[in-house]
C-alpha cells in the first residue's frame, strides 16, 4: 500500500480531529495517473476526495451502487450533458441500480410536459442504459431486489435506502452523494468511513407518543434528521410495519445526514431527548401549510407490493372525491397487476405511475395545483420546497376516512 497525496487540506484545520491519510493501492495510484483512461481518473479522484473529506483509511470493494441524479428536473442541462459524455467510455462494474426520473415513461402524454423535458429525461435514461446501470427508476431498491447478506458493502446515494439499509436490511453504506455513488459504480470501490466503521449512536430520541401512525413515524424521522448526527438510537419503539419504517427512513434523510438508527432502549453513554407532542406539533406546524389538498399523493418513498396490498384491503370498495397518485416502482407494479391489487386501486380513482415519485416532479405543477394531500413528510417537504404547493399531512387511514365516498 502507498499513501495517497493530499489534495484537500480543510481537514487540517479541523480542532480535535485526528488526521488519517489515505492508503491507496498500486492498481488505484495508476489509475489515478489516468493510465486506465480519464473516466476511472476521474472516479477515482472524486473517491479519493470523498475519502479525505471523511477520514477515510482507504477504499474498499462493494457489491452495489444505487444512484440518485436522474430526474432531469433535479440535473438540468449540465447533468444531461454529463452523462451523455459519460455514456461514451463509462461502464459500471457493480450492480447499479437508480433513482426515480422525472415521469412514468410508459404514461406521460396526458400530462403538461414541455417536448424538451421530454427529450432530455430519455436522454438521461438512454445514458444510464449505456453505462450498464439498471433502470430500476425507484428509491426502494431493497423491496425490488435480493438482498446481499449481513454485512455486505454498498453505496447507496438515495437517502431513505441508505437509512434503511444500514438500519434494516443490516448493510453497510454510507449516506453517498450522487457523485461518488457513480464513482463507486464505475470502479467498484467506496471510502471506508462513517457508518461503514459500525459507529455507534451517541443520541437517544425517546419516543413519547402513543400510538404513532406512519405520519408521526415520519416526522420522528424529521426530527432525528435534525438534531442527530451519524447514527441514533430510538427507544419506545420494538418494532415497525414496513409504511412506518419507511415513513421513518424518508423522514431522517430528509433533513438531515442521519444515516442510521437502532431501536434500542438502552444505549449506553448517550444523551437523552424526547419526542413527545410538542416537538410533533412544531414540525407539523412547519411542513403542514393548507386545510386540505386538491389532489392526494400516496408514495414518498414509493409503495412496496406489501403496501399497495394494504391500500386496496383499506379502500375496501369506496372511491377518492379527488385525484389520487399511487407511485410504485414498475416491478412492484407489475406483480400487483398480476395479483389484482390495481384492479381496485384503478377502479378507486388511483392514477398508478412508476418510474417517477412524489418527490421533484414535474407531473405536480403550481401553476395548475395550489396544495396537495399526503402522508408522507418526505413528499411533504419536497412538495412545499421544490415544487411550490401547499401541503396537507395526513396518515393513510385518515386520508381515505375524508377523501373517499
Amino acid at each position: 500500500m502507498i499513501k495517497a497525496k493530499p489534495t484537500n487540506c480543510q481537514t487540517s484545520i479541523i480542532p480535535n480531529r485526528t488526521i488519517i491519510i489515505m492508503e491507496i493501492t498500486k492498481e488505484e495510484e495508476l489509475a489515478l495517473k489516468g493510465e486506465y483512461g480519464e473516466t476511472l481518473e476521474t472516479a477515482y479522484r472524486i473517491l479519493v476526495a470523498t475519502g479525505e473529506a471523511t477520514n477515510a483509511e482507504r477504499l474498499i470493494p462493494i457489491k452495489w451502487a444505487h444512484l440518485s441524479g436522474a430526474n432531469y428536473n433535479t440535473i438540468g442541462d449540465a447533468g444531461e450533458e454529463f452523462l451523455s459524455k459519460l455514456s461514451k467510455t463509462a461502464r459500471t462494474r457493480v450492480m447499479t441500480t437508480v433513482n426515480p426520473i422525472g415521469f412514468d415513461l410508459t404514461n406521460f402524454s396526458k400530462y403538461k410536459l414541455t417536448e424538451e423535458f421530454i427529450k432530455k429525461q430519455k436522454s438521461i435514461v438512454e445514458s444510464y442504459k449505456k453505462i450498464g446501470v439498471i433502470p430500476s427508476f425507484s428509491c426502494i431498491p431493497y423491496e425490488i431486489f435480493d438482498l446481499p447478506g449481513g454485512g455486505t458493502q454498498v453505496s447507496f446515494a438515495e437517502s431513505n435506502a441508505a437509512i434503511y439499509a444500514n438500519s434494516v436490511a443490516n448493510l453497510k453504506t454510507n449516506k453517498e452523494s450522487s457523485l461518488s455513488a457513480l464513482a463507486s459504480a464505475l470502479t467498484g470501490k467506496s471510502p471506508y468511513s462513517d457508518l461503514r466503521k459500525d459507529e455507534t449512536p451517541n443520541l437517544t430520541i425517546r419516543m413519547k407518543l402513543k400510538k404513532p401512525d406512519e405520519l408521526a413515524f415520519g416526522m420522528l424521522g424529521f426530527f432525528a434528521g435534525k438534531v442527530a448526527d451519524n447514527s441514533v438510537a430510538i427507544s419506545g419503539v420494538s418494532k415497525l410495519d414496513k409504511r412506518s419504517c419507511k415513513s421513518l427512513c424518508g423522514g431522517m434523510g430528509t433533513s438531515g445526514m442521519c444515516g442510521k438508527f437502532v431501536l434500542d432502549d438502552n444505549v449506553p453513554g448517550t444523551e437523552k431527548v424526547d419526542f413527545d407532542k410538542k416537538e410533533m406539533q412544531k414540525i407539523y406546524d412547519e411542513l403542514n401549510t393548507a386545510d386540505k389538498g386538491d389532489l392526494i399523493t400516496l408514495g414518498s418513498p414509493q409503495l412496496g407490493l406489501e403496501e399497495i396490498a394494504d391500500l386496496s384491503s383499506m379502500l375496501g370498495g369506496r372511491s377518492f372525491k379527488k385525484r389520487c397518485m399511487v407511485f410504485c416502482p414498475r416491478a412492484v407494479q407489475e406483480q400487483a397487476r398480476k395479483i389484482g391489487y390495481t384492479n381496485e386501486l384503478e377502479r378507486a380513482g388511483c392514477e398508478i405511475l412508476s418510474d417517477c415519485c412524489t418527490c421533484l416532479t414535474p407531473l405536480i405543477d403550481k401553476n395548475d395545483i395550489d396544495s396537495v394531500t399526503t402522508n408522507s413528510i418526505k413528499g411533504a417537504y419536497y412538495l412545499k420546497n421544490s415544487n411550490g404547493v401547499d401541503v396537507n399531512l395526513k396518515p393513510l387511514a385518515k386520508i381515505i376516512q375524508d377523501d373517499t365516498q
